[in-house]
């Protein structure tokens, strides 16, 4: 079924003229980096993808790298977010109850995690379907015709536009998203940009931390596909780098994509650092795993067992490490080390961290040899 409308007053309108006007390649320039791109708007730039990296994203591998990145925290993922004074639930259970009730606890939680997709951004394409002289002048406005058949996708939905010079043509990306949402909702987005996602309130946000209230907005306002999408999140990750709040994203939904951008355009220095500084050397080597993955550098099979090994979240704080765990730190750290001096742009801030760190490791693992020998084990 078609449904003929006229559109009035602010619908139809541009997001603006100038911006129409302008030449596509102001928007976009290249960067010394083979393999960073960058575009500009609000004069502010930000990372795009030179190519499409759905396939590399969805790998398996890349996947299973990206989760255990993330950190799984079970505090963090249910914490409560609407009021300040959380209330908390006391239950007595057997040993066998808590063991169910966590497994359940992690697979909510591991659906919560659930990554929002990476993909490239679409082009617009608007096909011309007919030209119809006689139609000419016969209106000052355009008539946008769309098909609200009930149970079509809004990809498959036909929406065209007929222009006063006659031509019929496929309506825009803008147009059909807005008249999309007129005609069947989606809970929470709305059929303007919300002013939250211009320039200064947004650069405000960001000031002020809020980089997963962003995110959140963004998933529900925008499709992964859509250029817009892809400029917030680039500035959000970009202003999460600069400023090292890695902590504001780990263990949400959002710390994947960030850990799969900041590695697609080798900027994961800090984020290595700061993996060093809070000892997840693990989440180290799968991020220079993941790496060298995206980039295509040779990297020893044993280092890539290591980091695609299954390992159950740490649920709780962890005791005293073992001599073993100690020894297995050892190895992690030769093998940042080496990428460090191998592959890295921070290298007096990364080898810094590295050496402090093994300077602790050392005194923890002759401490707890000595506590070993102490208690008469061989």
């Amino acid at each position: 079924m078609l449904q003929e409308v006229r559109l009035i007053g602010g619908l139809a309108r541009p997001r603006s003229t100038a911006l129409q006007n302008t030449p596509s390649a102001v928007f976009r320039l290249l960067s010394s980096s083979s393999t960073t791109t960058t575009a500009q708007s609000d004069s502010e730039s930000f990372l795009i993808y030179d190519k499409d990296p759905a396939p590399a994203f969805m790998r398996d591998d890349v996947q299973q790298l990206l989760k255990s990145i993330t950190r799984l925290e079970l505090e963090k993922v249910f914490r409560k977010r609407s009021v300040k004074d959380n209330t908390v639930e006391y239950r007595f259970m057997t040993d066998e109850q808590l063991r169910q009730e966590l497994l359940q606890s992690i697979g909510k939680a591991q659906k919560m995690l659930q990554m929002p997709p990476v993909v490239q951004e679409q082009k617009d394409n608007c096909r011309v379907i007919s030209k119809d002289g006689a139609l000419k002048a016969l209106a000052t406005s355009k008539f946008v015709f769309t098909d609200i058949t009930y149970g079509l996708k809004n990809s498959q939905r036909s929406i065209v536009v007929r222009h006063p010079d006659g031509t019929l043509q496929e309506a825009p990306y803008e147009m059909r998203k807005r008249l999309n949402q007129i005609y069947f909702p989606l809970t929470g987005r709305s059929v303007h940009e919300p002013p939250m996602f211009e320039h200064a309130h947004l650069l405000r946000l960001l000031d002020e931390g809020k980089y997963e209230f962003v995110l959140d907005r963004a998933c529900v306002q925008f499709e992964p596909y859509e250029k817009d999408y892809h400029q917030i999140t680039a500035k959000v990750y970009q202003h999460v780098n600069e400023s090292r709040s890695f902590d504001a994203l780990r263990s949400t939904r959002h710390f994947g994509p960030f850990a799969f951008f900041l590695a697609w355009h080798k900027l994961i220095d800090d984020l290595l650092l700061d993996m060093i500084k809070q000892d997840y050397l693990r989440n180290g080597i799968e991020l220079i795993v993941l790496y060298s993955t995206l980039h295509g550098n040779v990297l020893d099979e044993s280092v890539k067992q290591i980091a695609l090994e299954p390992q159950m979240p740490t649920l709780f704080d962890a005791p005293e490490k073992s001599i073993d765990e100690l020894k297995q730190d050892e190895q992690l750290l030769s093998i940042i080390e080496q990428f460090v001096n191998d592959q890295a742009t921070k290298k007096v801030q990364l080898n810094l961290a590295v050496q402090a760190y093994r300077e602790i490791l050392s005194e923890k693992l002759r401490l707890a040899q000595g506590i070993r020998r102490m208690h008469g084990e061989s």
